[in-house]
């Protein structure tokens, strides 16, 4: 289970899970990349308050299992890990780039839902570990971290 954060005498929770595509469906995520992609990541939740469970990658896409404070929005999440992995990995891995034609590393689409909704946690990190055939690399896990930051 998520954290739950104290906000005005009220307890809140907040889970995520997202996929994401490379651009046009390109196979970029090499073991190099997936590496690289799993450090940016780690930042990223040093940075932001945003706690990466899981993260799973194939060669095209990658999966998310997010836990944020209830102040940012969903969309708001994933605009941060994109933008900041998209710009870090071109940044390190030029030939990601070049499989890209030089243009952007994400597709403007994705897939967000929220935990909870249609299963738990658990059942959410099995899913991602599931999805794909063999090219499926579990890149990052880590443990749910309730009542972490409480007063």
């Amino acid at each position: 289970s998520c954290p739950y954060y104290i906000i005005l005498n009220s307890f809140l929770k907040c889970d995520v899970y997202i996929v994401c595509p490379a651009k046009y469906r390109r196979e970029v995520f090499s073991d190099e990349v997936e590496k690289t992609f799993k450090e940016i990541c780690l930042e990223i939740g040093k940075r932001y308050e945003v706690h990466f469970v899981e993260i799973g990658s194939e060669l095209e896409h990658v999966h998310f299992l997010v836990q944020s404070i209830p102040t940012y929005a969903p969309t708001r999440i994933v605009q941060i890990i994109k933008s900041v992995t998209a710009r870090e990995l071109f940044k390190r891995h030029p030939e990601a780039k070049k499989k890209l034609w030089g243009g952007q590393f994400w597709t403007k689409g994705y897939y967000l839902n929220t935990v909870g909704q249609y299963g738990n946690e658990e059942v959410i990190q099995r899913y991602i570990q599931k999805q794909g055939k063999k090219d499926y690399k579990q890149v990052y896990r880590d443990q749910l971290t309730l009542f972490d930051g409480l007063v």
